[in-house]
This record gives C-alpha cells, sequence and structure tokens, in this order.
C-alpha cells in the first residue's frame, strides 16, 4: 500500500516527502481502520450471542441463517 512503484522515482523535496507520506498513512488508514471496526463489530455481536464464552468458533461454517441474522443485525446498526 505504501510504495511508490519500484522505487526509480520518489519525492526528493521535503514538501514532496510530506505529502507522500500524509497520502501513504492515509491509504493504510483507508483499509485498516474500516477493518477494524467490522471486526470489532462482529466479535461484540459474537460475545452478544454467546456469552458463556464458547462462541462456537470450532465447528467448521456458520449456520446460514445465523450468519444472515448477524449481517442484518450489523447493517440495522449502522444506520
Amino acid at each position: 500500500l505504501t510504495t511508490v512503484g519500484y522505487g526509480d522515482l520518489y519525492p526528493e523535496s521535503a514538501m514532496g516527502r510530506i505529502v507522500a507520506s500524509i497520502t501513504a498513512f492515509l491509504g493504510i488508514g483507508l483499509f485498516a481502520l474500516p477493518a477494524g471496526i467490522i471486526t470489532a463489530g462482529f466479535r461484540n455481536e459474537q460475545i452478544r450471542r454467546h456469552p458463556s464464552g464458547k462462541s462456537g468458533m470450532a465447528s467448521p461454517s456458520p449456520d446460514e441463517e445465523e450468519l444472515k441474522d448477524l449481517l442484518l443485525g450489523l447493517h440495522r446498526r449502522m444506520d
């Protein structure tokens, strides 16, 4: 995400390096921040549904209806 090519072209001026650094951090944040928010939402919902600590992570795949309900619940929270 943060590379600008093969290294043959790169910002040489101080202002160019500042702009490139800010752009790199914003690019990482564009993916990392939403991924963390979505993961936290899934984890909170998992804890809410399985408060005993048995999260069902050992099962090979979740029930399709349970997954559908989970996604609909998260969608409602975003609205």
